[in-house]
């Protein structure tokens, strides 16, 4: 038994280091683990205080899930999905908390499945941006790093809603 652990921890760890050879299996093994703890904290936060607003000029913690959810779908369809844009005009401010959740996981499984499907040299194409041209990898960046700046503030509204944020499992 302790061989075939044994024989399991050295495929999955060779398996892990192929991936992370390269920027874009690098990138997919975080934004899976940033998808995990976002749906964290977002699973964390009670339902009742989905509507929470620290301060009357801030998004409220279901505003921000789906800011961040509108932005991902927004950088995928507008720089590596040919020529499909989301026209969908459902109203997702009307979500309770298990749709906000259960479109945020979407909206980052479909991104991975995008990325996925990106070759490594088109990672290397610069693109038309608002601030300035920016290469494919820059974009996905990009998605990264918002994703990380308003999950920070979230972990603010647990706090001040006295919930425990959940452990940081992102490495």
């Amino acid at each position: 038994m302790q061989r075939i652990l044994y024989v399991s921890f050295l495929l999955i760890s060779a398996l892990t280091t192929a991936q992370q050879a390269t920027v874009k299996g690098a990138f997919l093994e975080k934004w899976n683990n940033s998808r995990d703890y976002m749906i964290a904290v977002a699973e964390a936060m009670p339902e009742e205080y989905y509507d929470y607003k620290p301060t009357s000029r801030q998004k409220s913690f279901k505003e921000q899930l789906l800011h961040i959810q509108s932005n991902m779908n927004w950088l995928n369809s507008s720089y590596f999905i040919k020529n499909e844009k989301d026209k969908n005009n459902t109203d997702y401010f009307t979500f309770n908390k298990k749709d906000t959740i259960e479109l945020l996981r979407s909206s980052f499984d479909k991104a991975y499945v995008t990325i996925s499907a990106t070759s490594e040299e088109e990672l290397k194409e610069t693109v038309a941006f608002f601030t300035g041209p920016k290469t494919k990898l820059q974009i996905l960046n990009l998605m990264q790093d918002h994703v990380t700046h308003h999950r920070g503030q979230l972990l603010v509204y647990l706090n001040l809603k006295d919930v425990e944020p959940p452990s940081y499992s992102g490495w």
